[in-house]
């Protein structure tokens, strides 16, 4: 069975070294392929997203993720227990040397977009996770980070326990505290008081 999940590993060009085992395909990211595997270090189920760093775009977009995931701790939020280079090589802040990163990240059972393609959601259930969608947003806000991808694929779901949590931070971005809105304020007073002629 590991030999299976390993060949899966191979084919989608994941290099971690041996601690993880029994790859199986998960889903896409927006930056990035997801798989499903077992820390042998841990006997926990993962979910581990590879980000390929090719360039100094990927390279940016993977660094904000990464910066994202990392100040994001909220049980609403999927958990990221690590960030690694290839053969599970600890990243210690020198991303740029490697072409590769690995986001490994609690494993959820499923999403929204699949739990409602198998029907409409009991009203319990649709104010069960209405709620906890809500709570994850507000800290998520509350950290001064939009998500920006919020849609039912990224809204994962323990059904074993009906705990919902957000995840695929890959098109989120940090709102900067230090902005200034008033370049937009005056440009809103000078189009209020253009009339058009008629």
């Amino acid at each position: 069975m590991a030999e299976k999940g390993d060949c899966f590993a191979s084919v989608y060009g994941y290099d971690l070294g041996g601690r993880f085992v029994d790859f199986r395909p998960l889903g896409f990211g927006v930056n990035g392929l997801v798989l499903s595997a077992t820390d042998s270090r841990t006997c926990r189920k993962v979910a581990v997203k590879k980000v390929t760093l090719s360039d100094a775009r990927s390279m940016k977009y993977a660094l904000r993720e990464i910066k994202i995931i990392r100040r994001l701790d909220h049980d609403n939020i999927v958990k990221v227990y690590e960030v690694l280079g290839p053969k599970g090589a600890s990243l210690q802040g020198e991303l740029f040397k490697f072409s590769v990163a690995y986001i490994v990240q609690e494993h959820m059972e499923t999403d929204l977009a699949r739990l409602l393609e198998q029907g409409t959601l009991a009203e319990e259930h649709a104010k069960l996770f209405m709620y906890q969608l809500l709570r994850g947003l507000k800290y998520i806000h509350s950290a001064n980070v939009l998500h920006r991808d919020l849609k039912p694929a990224n809204i994962f779901i323990s059904t074993e326990d009906l705990v919902l949590k957000i995840g695929d931070f890959g098109l989120a971005r940090i709102v900067d505290q230090h902005y200034s809105h008033k370049g937009l304020t005056s440009w809103s007073k000078c189009s209020s008081s253009w009339r058009p002629s008629l």
